[in-house]
């Protein structure tokens, strides 16, 4: 049986166990089991996932520039994938207004018994102070804290010096090279224990989110979803087709494995070794376009979060009866477009990304505390739709610098993890056993 099917049956017996949970109700259940022990399982393996997140990106993305060897490649790679995670970006929220705007949600919302306390905003930072916070002024302290794009700009600037040094520096990238082998190892050791931790991840979320809280909002739910769906089977297909002339159908069966695990951790950073894994053994994209592709998008790449920023603000708007007409329109969509480049790809941060928008438009930021209530599953769903959009723009710009290679893309079973891939070397053990046990004069 293959990991993606094991995950899934996780994730599927997940939402029966939670919903289960969630009616019966239990204070035993609540504490101890789905506050408890679910809770614990799933955040050490969240833990885990994001334990592999720095150190991959590092030696991965040192040996990208090494195996690119040109800088002005280098360059190309860059700017081809900022000017796409950019335009889609700008496109996921345009499409997500507009449904919203045909579909109308919040209109005739009834406010009694919304507890709007506790709503903070966020300052919205400028053009410049986003892009000034991209070069770090201690690189230890980017690394200890997980800051993506202080960290690929560093990162970048080493390799950069390495190609420059020549000769010089074919043992340290002889070194990040090994590294990277074995980061790539420690994710399969992790992801052995997928099922168990997506299983206690969903139980948990279904178990204390019940179905009753979409109930009120349920018209807000629905468009979103919508968007979300379109964007992912729609928009980004499109984009696939028409700027590489892969077949869609193709990729999103090689990219599923990489969208499970994000709707379970609402995280597009800790789902980053699962979605290298799937642009470069799955899809066929040469490390040295995804190390740098992947990394970069989960860091500035928010299509689902805009497209919830898009919705939420037309269902707000409609709430409290305000019109912001076609300029406030385009303010969400410039504000959602700057604010992804300098957000974190961690849960919830959709929300504190709102908070922005919304007081440049002068919406309310206490009406956040409407959709609080439904953010986390609904962060799950653009969680996938993110990395989705990562996976698009790695694989066009491979295909565009003849970095993809069709025969893994066009080998079903390529990349497929099932328990063989998941173990260590078959040998290993009767290895460590003559170790421990030598043999007669050895």
């Amino acid at each position: 049986m293959s990991l993606t099917l094991q995950v899934m049956l996780g994730m599927g017996l997940g939402i029966v166990v939670g919903l289960v949970f969630n009616a019966i109700g239990s204070d035993f259940i609540a504490e101890h089991v789905t506050g408890g022990l679910f809770a614990m399982l799933g955040k050490m393996f969240v833990n885990a996932l994001k334990m592999l997140v720095v150190p991959l990106v590092v030696f991965s993305l040192i040996c990208g520039v090494a195996g690119i060897g040109d800088i002005r490649a280098l360059g190309r790679v860059g700017g081809k994938s900022f000017a796409l995670y950019l335009a889609t970006t700008a496109i996921a929220i345009a499409v997500a207004i507009a449904l919203a705007l045909v579909v109308g949600p919040g209109i005739g919302f009834d406010m009694a018994g919304v507890d709007t306390s506790g709503v903070t905003a966020k300052a919205a930072p400028t053009v410049w102070d986003v892009f000034a916070a991209i070069v770090p002024t201690n690189p230890i302290a980017a690394f200890a804290q997980g800051e993506m794009l202080q960290i690929i700009f560093y990162v970048i600037v080493v390799g950069v010096a390495a190609l420059m040094l020549g000769e010089k520096s074919s043992g340290f990238v002889a070194a990040c090279e090994y590294m990277n082998e074995l980061m790539m190892k420690v994710v399969q050791i992790v992801m052995a224990f997928a099922p168990i931790g997506v299983f206690c991840l969903i139980a948990k979320t279904f178990a204390e989110q019940g179905i009753e809280l979409f109930l009120p909002v349920l018209a807000y739910v629905l468009t979103l979803t919508a968007a979300l769906l379109i964007h992912l089977f729609g928009t980004l297909m499109l984009i696939l087709r028409a700027l590489s002339g892969l077949n869609p159908l193709v990729f999103m069966r090689k990219i599923r494995p990489a969208q499970v695990f994000a709707f379970s951790t609402a995280s597009s950073n800790a789902t980053i070794p699962v979605t290298y894994r799937c642009v470069t053994e799955r899809i066929g994209a040469d490390q040295s376009v995804a190390s740098f592709t992947v990394p970069f998008g989960a860091t500035i790449n928010m299509d689902g979060t805009a497209i919830m920023q898009g919705v939420a603000t037309v269902f707000l708007a409609n709430v409290y009866g305000i019109d912001l007409g076609v300029g406030g329109y385009l303010t969400v969509i410039a504000m959602a477009v700057l604010a992804s480049i300098g957000t974190a790809g961690v849960p919830g941060v959709g929300l504190v990304m709102l908070t922005m928008v919304l007081g440049q438009v002068g919406l309310p930021i206490e009406g956040i505390a409407i959709i609080l209530g439904v953010d986390r599953l609904m962060d799950m769903i653009r969680t996938a739709v993110n990395i989705t959009g990562d996976a698009v723009v790695s694989t066009i710009v491979a295909k565009g610098e003849g970095k993809l290679d069709m025969a893994v893309f066009e080998d079903p079973d390529a990349g497929v993890m099932t328990d063989e891939h998941l173990g260590i070397d078959p040998t290993a053990e009767a290895k460590l056993a003559g170790l421990a046990h030598p043999r007669p004069g050895e």
